[in-house]
C-alpha cells in the first residue's frame, strides 16, 4: 500500500474534527491508518465474505447470493452493524449514465464489441 496510502490517510485524518469509524477492504491499510489516526478511530476488516448456495436456475452469469461476512475490529470499538466496504466501493462505473448493453452486465468487465 505504500506512501500513497499512508498520504492520503494522512490527509484524511487532518480534515477530519471528530472520531470517525473506518472499513477497509485490504488489510495492507492497517500501517497507513495507525500513522495516520493513531488510537483514535475505530476501524475494522471484513475479513471475508460468506455465500450461499450456487442458483440451481441458471440465466448466463448467476451468482451465488452473499449472506454476510466476517468482521474483524482493528483499533478502537467499531460499531458491527457499520463494517462494510459496500457503502463506498466502486461507484464510479454506476454513476455515469450507461445506455449501451455491455456495462449492464454483472462484472466489471467489457465486452470487445461496440
Amino acid at each position: 500500500m505504500g506512501l500513497l496510502a499512508t498520504e492520503f490517510h494522512s490527509d484524511l485524518a487532518g480534515r477530519l474534527a471528530n472520531r470517525v469509524q473506518l472499513t477497509t477492504d485490504v488489510s495492507g491499510y492497517l500501517k497507513a491508518v495507525v500513522g495516520a489516526f493513531g488510537e483514535d478511530i475505530d476501524y475494522s476488516i471484513p475479513s471475508h465474505k460468506l455465500y450461499g448456495a450456487t442458483p440451481t436456475v441458471k440465466r448466463g452469469y448467476s451468482p451465488a447470493v452473499c449472506t454476510g461476512c466476517d468482521k474483524k475490529p482493528m483499533i478502537g470499538n467499531p460499531d458491527a452493524d457499520h463494517i462494510s466496504t459496500s457503502y463506498v466501493e466502486r461507484p464510479e462505473p454506476y454513476d455515469a449514465p450507461c445506455p449501451m448493453r455491455r456495462f449492464t452486465r454483472l462484472t466489471n468487465a467489457f465486452s470487445k464489441e461496440n
